[in-house]
């Protein structure tokens, strides 16, 4: 698999996929995109991979950055059409990866703005360095969030909270993004990696057909009525109490318990 601007790793059941752009600080461009397309679909089709990381590359004098959103200087000679088919194109890749059946964490290691800010946002889970910086700067340089970032960001702070971020194009810090509830954890910058390890490395122990279907009916609860979350629930649960894998699960369960 040749990518540009990411580097793909996979370690034991775990995907680290890491942005790799520090000439402009993972600005986000048209081919990071395609790029971060392939490599999900490496990571769905490989069984032996339960979770996917999403980070930003270190530089060799330790400047650290997730993404700080679109490459400006890749959009400026774009016509309204084209623009408008850029912008098609990244947002599949963002309700891809909001509908990807595999746990996405995304490991915010520096500045995560505009479309890096989306991103992170797309993903299950977000671990944040304390000193992260975390904002949408559409406003103040006239333009408007993508990515369904909207609906993400709603669901995760409220209505009230959304607006403030996202009119005042105010940035906050990893620990300020903890204390509202926009990302689910804020460490030192140097355990940040590990700590989304960890977290994924728990998930990973656990049946992966589980996780899928509980993941896709919290997807689903955003627009269903109670009774048709309870009819998907009834045969999300008799598909994994007849799978294969239930009776090794259960008696190492049982196990633990004595």
């Amino acid at each position: 698999m040749e990518l540009e601007t990411i580097i793909f790793e996979k370690r034991d059941s775990v995907a680290l996929v890491t942005l790799n752009r520090p000439h402009v600080l993972n600005a986000m461009n048209h081919q990071m995109w395609k790029d971060l397309s392939q490599a999900m679909d490496e990571a769905e089709k490989d069984n032996e991979i339960k979770v996917v990381i999403i980070t930003g590359i270190t530089t060799e004098k330790g400047n650290k950055t997730f993404s700080t959103g679109a490459d400006l200087k890749d959009s400026k000679e774009r016509t309204v059409e084209e623009y408008r088919a850029y912008l098609k194109s990244l947002q599949q890749v963002s309700l891809r990866l909001i509908r990807f059946p595999k746990p996405t964490i995304a490991a915010i290691n520096g500045y995560a703005l505009g479309s890096g800010y989306e991103l992170a946002l797309a993903c299950d889970l977000r671990i944040a360095a304390e000193d992260a910086v975390i904002g949408s700067p559409e406003a103040r340089v006239s333009s408007s969030v993508t990515g369904g970032a909207t609906r993400l960001i709603i669901e995760l702070i409220g209505m009230g909270k959304a607006k403030e971020l996202l009119f005042t194009s105010e940035y906050i810090t990893g620990t300020e993004a903890e204390r509202i509830g926009l990302v689910n954890k804020a460490v030192p910058s140097e355990r940040l990696l590990d700590t989304a390890f960890e977290i994924a490395e728990k998930i990973a122990q656990n049946s992966a057909l589980s996780v899928r279907l509980i993941k896709e009916s919290l997807d689903m609860a955003r627009t269903r009525s109670p009774e048709e979350m309870m009819d998907y629930e009834v045969e999300a649960c008799l598909q994994t109490v007849f799978a294969p894998e239930r009776k090794g699960a259960l008696e190492e369960f049982e196990s633990r318990k004595r």
